[in-house]
């Protein structure tokens, strides 16, 4: 492994626990344990799972003019998103291409962890660019834009046991705060921000407190939910993308990227187009015509894992290209081999029988109903 890599605090604790390591955005991140990763998969949706996420960035914007800019910046509304409540956002271009998928909450600032502001968290291989196109958007704006991810540590808690086994390290405040809330106060007895959001399709928490606590808050998790004898262990980056995929959530660089519209990657719904955003005219201008590209899931009904730029084509006699994989996996809990691709229009209609060339065999496969898992709390 190339030494060049970044490693979380937390590189340690995993290596003494048997994981095994790959490369992402950058980082060497734990990928599985001993256990394997459908064993991760299932144990976050049956009890819970911990995840060290610190790889992505954490930005804090503050300043007189911060929600202004940020409801500029983003594409979701957040002149009703007070302190204390979150929410799921994109980061466009003038063009409507897709430069980034964040959360972003608003703090009150009796946490003492970042000041009171406002935080987004970007992906992993987005936090240069990413930081230096929010600064550059700044201007005119009186806000600050700095990058506290080396300070500030980033875990999560998920699965149907988290927010229970979250309340015992903080006499009962987690399951107070609904979904998409934020709770600042002690967790383990340490000063910590918690967002009651996630990437799995559970329920859970995202964890944020200053980066030398990050041994102390991890463990510490882990010896509660072993005291109280529940099922809970550290989770790879392998179990994350299969429990993130089965819900419908997207990853960037496959589901949505620079050429990709929220049209055509099914995130209408994140755009409040009836505010001014960065890249809302030229969605808004896209939605008049029809759309080149659309992203469907579809299921193989033979055995084949396929793999993030696959070729897809009409299934029937004609064995038309008409598009490709962007995501592939074996999704433990729906236990089948499934594929996110980009398709033309007339091939992304449920029931639409498509197939996926695999080491040169073309293998059946069926557009079917996104998502494959329905996320624990909706």
């Amino acid at each position: 492994m190339a030494q060049s890599l970044k490693r979380t605090l937390l590189y340690p604790w995993h290596a003494e626990h048997g994981a095994r390591f790959a490369e992402f955005a950058g980082w060497e991140m734990p990928i599985q344990y001993p256990g394997g990763s459908i064993a991760e998969h299932r144990l976050v949706r049956r009890s819970a799972g911990l995840f060290d996420i610190a790889h992505m960035g954490r930005f804090v914007v503050a300043g007189a003019d911060a929600a202004r800019y940020l409801n500029r910046l983003l594409s979701a509304s957040l002149v009703s998103l007070g302190p204390g409540q979150s929410s799921y956002a994109l980061l466009c271009r003038e063009d409507g291409g897709i430069l980034d998928d964040v959360f972003v909450y608003h703090l009150g600032g009796a946490h003492g962890v970042v000041p009171a502001a406002w935080m987004v968290v970007v992906n992993a291989g987005n936090r240069e660019t990413d930081l230096r196109w929010m600064r550059e958007q700044a201007a005119g704006f009186d806000v600050t834009v700095d990058d506290l991810s080396g300070s500030v540590y980033m875990i999560a808690l998920q699965g149907p046991r988290a927010v229970e086994l979250a309340d015992l390290l903080t006499d009962g405040a987690i399951s107070a705060v609904p979904r998409f809330g934020v709770f600042e106060g002690e967790f383990s007895d340490v000063q910590c921000i918690a967002g009651r959001t996630g990437y799995t399709g559970e329920d859970g928490v995202e964890l944020y407190f200053a980066a030398e606590s990050a041994r102390t808050v991890w463990e510490a998790i882990l010896a509660e939910g072993g005291r109280q004898r529940m099922e809970i262990g550290p989770i790879g980056l392998a179990a994350r993308d299969s429990l993130r995929f089965e819900p419908g959530f997207a990853l960037y660089g496959h589901e949505i990227d620079e050429t990709t519209t929220p049209l055509e990657a099914g995130l209408k719904w994140a755009c409040s187009l009836e505010k001014d955003f960065i890249g809302r005219d030229a969605i808004i201008a896209k939605r008049e015509k029809p759309l080149q590209k659309k992203l469907v899931t579809i299921r193989l009904t033979e055995k084949g894992v396929p793999r993030p730029g696959f070729d897809v084509y009409s299934g029937g006699s004609s064995n038309e290209k008409v598009g490709r994989v962007v995501s592939g996996m074996y999704a433990p809990t729906a236990d089948g081999y499934f594929a996110n691709a980009f398709v033309r229009p007339e091939a992304a209609a449920s029931g639409m029988e498509l197939s996926v060339e695999i080491r040169g065999q073309k293998k059946t496969a069926m557009v079917v109903k996104r998502p494959i898992y329905r996320p624990a709390y909706r």
